[in-house]
């Protein structure tokens, strides 16, 4: 397998940073808070069209973030290294737990493209046709619309405040034309928001989305730069099935070297040679039981 990197994929060196006007403006009018949450999500748009993102991987880290929210919202004191535990070190039949719960419904929503069909998976629990109600409760421009399905899933379901920020999620994603859902309010909104209704809740998400859309730019541009050294220095393994573990590590937060397509001892080699190399980090700290991403 070849990993030589295509011409026409940009130094992700070059990705455009969020304007300073952007992130350092004081916006104290809502005209001001709503013009700087459109630059911000219009620059993401822009970010998310580059090639040389990796996407599935930007959209895993960001829900790993939206369940540790979630979770810390419910009271909950897993972070994200349990919650990656939760999710990678689990014994066939075991159960993953609320906060695993959590972590696998972000993950489940972020890794098909959306649709009714694949939100399902990400909350069983519900029907099918309620996920479809609450979607089309929202109305009017991309984040109005959101606000508006997040709004009605916590008035008719207030404790259901994972649904609720996935719905809106994909709602704001579907007003966009984003083919994936991105995990943002959830991460950009505080706890006591989720009391606020109408034009207070559409203002809370305008403000949310400038801070979570800034901190999405800044995440594909580290991304983009660690991947793009992954694929530089892929070419010096050897291991049979190292081309399909670098794929993997390219679309996933974190990976087990037992998931990994080698055998268990040659698998361990690989990632301390790429962890030596610079390629990956080992995200645990532990000397067992380890967990490696990009």
């Amino acid at each position: 397998m070849t990993f030589a990197r295509p011409d026409h994929i940009h130094d992700p060196d070059t990705l455009p940073t969020m304007p300073a006007w952007v992130t350092s403006a004081r916006a104290e009018t809502t005209e001001d808070v709503v013009f700087l949450s459109g630059a911000a999500l219009s620059h993401l748009h822009l970010v998310l069209g580059r090639e040389e993102v990796p996407q599935a991987l930007l959209r895993e880290r960001l829900a790993l973030r939206a369940a540790e929210v979630c979770v810390a919202f419910s009271g909950r004191p897993e972070r994200a290294g349990e919650l990656r535990d939760a999710l990678h070190l689990l014994r066939p039949g075991d159960l993953p737990g609320p906060a695993g719960d959590t972590c696998l419904a972000w993950r489940r929503a972020v890794e098909r493209p959306v649709s009714l069909k694949a939100l399902c998976p990400a909350e069983p629990t519900l029907e099918q046709a309620a996920i479809a109600a609450w979607l089309d409760a929202g109305q009017g421009a991309p984040v109005a619309r959101a606000a508006m399905v997040l709004e009605t899933v916590l008035t008719e379901a207030p404790r259901a405040d994972v649904p609720a920020f996935i719905l809106a999620d994909t709602a704001l994603a579907q007003a966009l034309g984003w083919e994936h859902l991105l995990p943002l309010l959830a991460t950009g909104l505080r706890r006591a928001d989720l009391r606020k209704q109408g034009d207070d809740l559409r203002l809370a998400c305008h403000r949310a989305l400038i801070s979570s859309a800034t901190e999405a730019v800044r995440q594909a541009a580290d991304l983009a730069r660690r991947a793009a050294h992954l694929m530089a220095v892929a070419p010096k393994l050897r291991a049979k099935g190292a081309g399909d573990a670098v794929k993997m590590f390219l679309t996933r937060d974190a990976v087990a070297p037992s998931a990994l397509p080698l055998p268990d001892r040659a698998a361990r080699r690989l990632c301390d040679r790429l962890v030596d190399l610079g390629a990956i980090r080992e995200l645990t700290g532990r000397d067992i039981f380890r967990l490696y991403g990009v």
